[in-house]
């Protein structure tokens, strides 16, 4: 198994290590120190080594950071963990609405006195250090660069990963690595940079053509790099981890260590562009006025996929599709009260399994069933598995990271016989999908731009939810990938070639949760009898075939348009998943394809 369901951090862990935390504080003359839940390469998703954040606290999301001062220590987290941060951190811990509340604004509160507060300069983005010291100007309070505190006190603090890093197919890829690397570079010296560092790991893999394993459920390596305007690139990765490449990397690539990064920074020459979003704090005061910021050169590029990218992320949703749809038909013969979440899950991955591409899952499958469902992020473990009951809705969140592709795919699926009210519920989140899926725009908008189109039928009713519309997806990269967002907070416009999810959602917590995710790629929509001739506009092709649970759906709450988008869209399911299928798994498509 790929997933397992042990407990990885206890609420009852967490106050003896915060009481070790804040003497390492007074040894230090420091009023607080900051932990977050990031490594030196700034990533979203971070090893063993670095689950700091999870280690002192017990709350495992995926963002969010503590700030533990002497005599109360704040977890900010964001509105998709308000409700599995109450079970996860112990009553010594304070739970902040993040960004509601600002780190700024709650140590002004907390120490309106003034006040040293310590941070790893490795740990915290040079964006994020300016912003807040900024509004800390004239409070007293300062933030100072230290060790790490929190590695002071933890015992058993895992090593650096050091897996092996692969080549990555050129039929997969695309685009050659030296092409890449030639077309950036070009661009570096048009904009008058010498250089530009880049920190985030999946970039380098985009970059080079390469794909790791240092992080779980991402094929990424950790890694420094740094492209030069002459299109020379020095990568610091750890000779060990590359002794399998053989000869993949041609002359422009020159390996170096790590420990060599910091010094190689300093020597750089010109202006060096930087993404100040992502860029370490200690290699801000390496480079110093010589910094641009530029953003990450590979993120746009990285993006916006090629055709063989979309194609194998097309191929590899197909197959994904058969293995997600055999799960659907298996669960349905399954009475009411006879399985529990774990074998939902491995039942899933056994099934995706059976396609040789998959390399892992591309995170951890999120199975929640009745309240569970609430928690958008829910992970399940041995003490948490709970029993599919009649009535519950069962929010199945899961994905695969195949050769050619990343998939994510979200179905709510009913247990037996379920109420009015979620099946109401249900229908407007699904009216809210099928609108985004339907949607055209013009060329030029951003995700903030549209993403309340999800939101409108939850919207009409007084309901919300508090989490994005929509991520960017890698292709065998990160499931989660930047720069482009369905969010009320994304300024990036929109462009052919970006695989983005489409995934609104209503959560009522102690009750149940809905999500319906696809995966949708930007492309150039076609003209229209009757519109503008000169105004370019831009769709969403859809990537992800799987039913959605017809016992759900209020179909007088659909229009005709919304009815004929779902007809249409199970009817294209069956035509490219049924010949994939086993007998049984066809007749259950059959059924559930049938139109409404």
């Amino acid at each position: 198994m790929f997933q397992s369901f042990e407990v990885t951090a206890r609420p009852e862990q967490g106050p003896p290590r915060l009481a070790a935390l804040r003497e390492e504080l007074a040894r230090e003359g420091l009023d607080g120190f900051l932990i977050p839940r990031a490594d030196a390469h700034q990533g979203e998703y971070v090893a063993p080594r670095d689950e700091r954040l999870a280690w002192l606290t017990g709350f495992t999301g995926s963002a969010g950071f503590c700030a533990a001062l002497t005599h109360i220590a704040g977890v900010f987290i964001d509105g998709r963990y308000r409700t599995q941060v109450k079970a996860q951190v112990a009553s010594d811990y304070t739970p902040v609405p993040w960004p509601d509340v600002s780190l700024s604004a709650w140590l002004k509160e907390q120490l309106p006195q003034g006040g040293k507060v310590g941070f790893d300069p490795w740990l915290h983005s040079a964006g994020q250090i300016s912003g807040a010291q900024k509004e800390l100007n004239g409070t007293g309070i300062e933030l100072v660069r230290c060790d790490n505190l929190v590695d002071q006190v933890w015992e058993d603090l895992p090593t650096p990963p050091m897996n092996p890093v692969k080549a990555h197919p050129i039929e997969f890829a695309g685009e050659s690595a030296d092409s890449k690397i030639s077309r950036l570079a070009t661009a570096l010296k048009e904009n008058g940079h010498s250089a530009a560092v880049i920190t985030l790991p999946d970039s380098i893999m985009w970059l080079l053509n390469i794909r790791g394993s240092d992080i779980p459920r991402n094929p990424v390596a950790h890694g420094f790099a740094i492209l030069h305007e002459d299109g020379q690139v020095d990568l610091f990765m750890a000779a060990q981890k590359l002794a399998e490449l053989g000869d993949h990397f041609g002359p422009e690539v020159k390996q170096h260590e790590p420990g060599e990064f910091l010094d190689a920074v300093g020597n750089l020459a010109g202006k060096v562009q930087v993404d100040l979003g992502t860029l370490p704090q200690i290699v801000a005061d390496a480079l110093g006025e010589r910094m641009v910021d530029g953003g990450d050169p590979c993120a746009l590029p990285k993006a916006c996929k090629n055709e063989a990218e979309i194609a194998g992320s097309a191929e590899a949703h197909l197959r994904d599709a058969a293995a997600v749809i055999e799960l659907l038909c298996w669960l349905d013969k399954q009475a009411p009260g006879t399985l529990t979440e774990t074998q939902v899950v491995t039942r899933l991955e056994e099934s995706r399994r059976r396609d040789n591409a998959l390399q892992d899952i591309s995170f951890e499958t999120i199975a929640g069933t009745g309240p569970n469902g609430a928690i958008m992020h829910y992970r399940v473990t041995e003490e948490t598995d709970s029993r599919l009951e009649n009535g519950h809705l069962l929010v199945l969140d899961s994905g695969g990271q195949y050769l050619d592709g990343t998939t994510d795919i979200t179905r709510t699926i009913a247990i037996g016989n379920v109420g009015v009210e979620e099946k109401t519920c249900f229908t407007r989140v699904l009216k809210g999908m099928i609108a985004m899926s339907m949607l055209r725009w013009p060329v030029g908008l951003a995700g903030r731009d549209i993403e309340c189109v999800a939101r409108l039928p939850l919207w009409l009713a007084g309901q919300d939810f508090n989490h994005g519309v929509g991520h960017g997806v890698g292709t065998y990269l990160s499931v989660h990938e930047g720069p482009q967002r369905l969010s009320r907070v994304s300024h990036v416009p929109l462009e052919p070639g970006m695989i983005l999810s489409n995934e609104p959602g209503y959560y009522r917590e102690g009750a149940f949760g809905i999500r319906i995710e696809n995966l949708v790629v930007v492309e150039e929509a076609p003209a229209l009898p009757g519109g503008d001739d000169e105004r370019a506009m831009l769709n969403w092709r859809t990537l992800t075939y799987v039913p959605i649970d017809r016992r759900l759906i209020v179909v007088d709450m659909l229009t005709r348009e919304e009815r004929s988008w779902l007809n249409a869209y199970h009817q294209v399911v069956a035509e490219k998943i049924r010949p994939r299928l086993g007998d049984d798994a066809q007749l259950w498509l059959d059924a559930a394809t049938a139109p409404v």
